[in-house]
């Protein structure tokens, strides 16, 4: 998998003109294709990433656990991601640090087949996950503790990308699966039955879309870190405020020929994106007592210093920027 991304890259470096490729260049990755991916987008696509001197390229990177490796092992630079693999790689001693976040809480929903109405409805049902080792799997394991409902009672299925997932819903092959728009809408539309939005669960607080890099690739390239952050704080606050220019990336992205799925998505967003883009730490320390207690007799560190380096953000709001941005300085 990881000869394959980097072999991706490559490819990707070598289309670019010879003037270009002699510049250092940089790679940002992404997780998943739809609107909980925008901000990174926005940022490129409205033009804030030039106006700090960077042009990354952007890759996706489909799952939270191969994106972290590509960025273990060099192949990116910074990845825009769930926290989930993150932090437990950060927790085994791996190079890496969050230092921002543009979600904090589950942005998905639990689809069901009609006839599931109810918590004790999915016992000896299989539900679709995008990967295990994630925040699918985290978060449903979440759900079912809240629902009282025993973790084994219920089958869990990698499915891969939401489409996929969506399909084997529609023909019976999953009773379940969890979706963020727009693929909600279109379950919808369906017939599928909207089971619960998981940010309403009590521990809903997590860092689901972060920023990471290497820590070694951060103290060696400080100030590079902290022009991505200023570019990707103002794409992100732009992303939020500014609907027209939002859903036009949007549409421009996903190329989905029903606009009305990617404003829903854009409206089901807008009010849990985080500005500023900081890390919860109690969604941290969701992430730190659900690996604790999957590896049981495993200590993890829980300061919260070993997994978030907030300096940068912390200096760019002495300066100002983040009240420069909303118009408030």
């Amino acid at each position: 998998m990881l000869k394959a991304l980097r072999f991706a890259i490559l490819l990707i470096l070598s289309t670019c003109p010879a003037t270009l490729v002699a510049q250092e260049r940089y790679l940002a990755s992404y997780n998943g294709f739809g609107v909980g991916a925008a901000p990174l987008w926005a940022t490129k696509d409205f033009g804030f990433f030039a106006k700090y001197g960077l042009n990354p390229d952007l890759v996706m990177i489909s799952g939270s656990a191969p994106g972290t490796q590509a960025l273990l092992g060099g192949s990116t630079h910074f990845a825009q991601t769930d926290g989930t693999a993150v932090i437990a790689a950060i927790s085994q001693g791996a190079d890496l640090v969050l230092i921002a976040a543009a979600v904090n809480k589950f942005p998905f929903s639990l689809v069901t087949q009609k006839n599931i109405r109810q918590p004790t409805d999915l016992i000896g049902k299989k539900v679709g996950i995008v990967a295990f080792g994630g925040a699918h799997e985290l978060s449903m394991a979440l759900a079912l503790k809240e629902w009282n409902i025993p973790r084994q009672s219920v089958t869990l299925l990698a499915g891969g990308p939401s489409t996929n997932r969506l399909i084997a819903l529609s023909k019976g092959a999953l009773d379940a699966t969890l979706l963020a728009p727009p693929d909600t809408g279109e379950a919808a539309r369906m017939g599928m039955h909207m089971f619960s939005h998981l940010s309403d669960l009590k521990t809903a607080a997590f860092p689901i879309n972060v920023i990471a890099t290497r820590r070694s690739f951060l103290e060696k390239n400080r100030e590079v870190a902290k022009r991505f952050l200023q570019a990707y704080s103002e794409g992100l606050y732009q992303f939020i405020t500014n609907k027209e220019k939002a859903l036009a990336i949007s549409n421009q992205r996903l190329k989905l020929k029903n606009t009305a799925l990617v404003e829903e998505a854009y409206q089901f967003y807008g009010p849990i994106f985080s500005f500023p883009p900081r890390v919860s730490h109690d969604g941290l320390r969701v992430v730190l007592e659900s690996l604790a207690q999957r590896t049981s007799g495993t200590k993890f560190e829980t300061n919260v210093d070993k997994y978030v380096d907030e300096r940068l953000l912390d200096e760019l709001e002495r300066e100002g920027l983040f009240k420069k941005i909303g118009g408030k300085g």
